[in-house]
């Protein structure tokens, strides 16, 4: 077998991002693009937040929930956006050992810590509309906590791992070819084979998504049986309206997601809009996420017209 030789790179490394192919005078338009809808993200999020904070009537699983799902999607939006608008300001687009492991290990735990929340957030459902008379000694504080905490548990633990496996391994690059830092661009840099971070990495990805599918589409279908059998025509415009704005922030969140290796399958679309494709999963379902659940839940909706009202415009 032939030797093959390699000279791995010294600490400190310093990563140059490819980014987008772009000159520096269509990076501030782009850059002003960029900060509206990350203030759009923040607006929107935050917002939600303070809404089921200051009312005690929303401190309900449902709307806990979606706290911590807002806080997911602060999480992937602040960790692209943060790296990707001072490249469009400046076209600095170097970045550190160190603040690349923390990137890819904040984007990887933003993908996984939605599917499992979303998850959680189908049983809460399944629970409310199929067994309501027990959803209160279902569903209690403790049960509630365990569910959040399992949530982002399973995926930091998970991702943690996927970058334990990757100390030691020599480096012999610099140029990522992403607009992102990810665990797979950094990996591309290695001098050496990683089959063991490669299949763990894979088997991670498709045993979380495979499960989660699963117990949502099984937790819908419970559900439509549900109201396909009561007769009472409230109840199921209620039930039904209560589980549109989850299952349609699901099916966003998973067409943004299918939309990455479909574009990189197409040779006519350009390296641009292959990279912008792959930014949406960051943009469109933190930004969306709020304005969905302020026009299908009338709590919601009641209650930042409130705040607005009450406390941001002039009396």
């Amino acid at each position: 077998m032939e030797n093959v030789s390699y000279v791995p790179l010294k600490q400190p490394i310093v990563f140059t991002v490819e980014g987008f192919i772009i000159t520096r005078q269509q990076g501030y338009p782009l850059f002003v693009a960029c900060l509206i809808v990350y203030a759009m993200m923040l607006l929107g999020n935050i917002t939600v937040v303070a809404v089921i904070a200051v009312d005690a009537k929303l401190h309900k699983p449902m709307y806990m929930m979606m706290c911590n799902l807002a806080a997911c999607d602060l999480l992937g939006g602040t960790t692209v956006m943060a790296q990707l608008m001072p490249h469009f300001l400046t076209g600095d687009n170097t970045i550190g050992y160190v603040a690349a492991i923390v990137q890819a290990f904040c984007v990887h735990t933003y993908s996984l810590a939605v599917t499992t929340i979303l998850t959680a957030m189908a049983y809460d459902r399944y629970v409310a509309i199929c067994q309501p008379l027990h959803y209160h000694t279902i569903m209690t504080t403790t049960r509630l906590v365990s569910l959040c905490f399992v949530a982002w548990l399973i995926p930091i633990f998970l991702i943690m791992i996927i970058f334990i496996l990757n100390v030691g391994t020599p480096l012999c690059g610099t140029l990522i070819m992403h607009v992102y830092c990810s665990n797979r661009a950094i990996l591309s840099l290695a001098c050496v084979p990683t089959p063991i971070n490669d299949i763990y990495s894979m088997c991670t990805v498709y045993s979380v998504s495979t499960s989660s599918f699963l117990v949502i589409a099984l937790s819908y279908v419970k559900i439509l049986h549900t109201c396909l059998i009561k007769k009472d025509k409230n109840s199921q415009s209620k039930a039904i309206q209560t589980c549109t704005s989850h299952l349609t922030i699901y099916i966003i969140f998973e067409i943004s997601l299918l939309i990455i290796p479909m574009t990189y399958r197409l040779e006519e679309i350009s390296p641009n809009a292959k990279k912008f494709c792959a930014l949406l999963t960051f943009i469109m379902p933190p930004t969306v996420n709020p304005i969905i659940y302020g026009i299908s839940m009338k709590d919601i909706r009641t209650n930042i017209v409130k705040l607005f009202k009450y406390n941001v415009l002039p009396k």
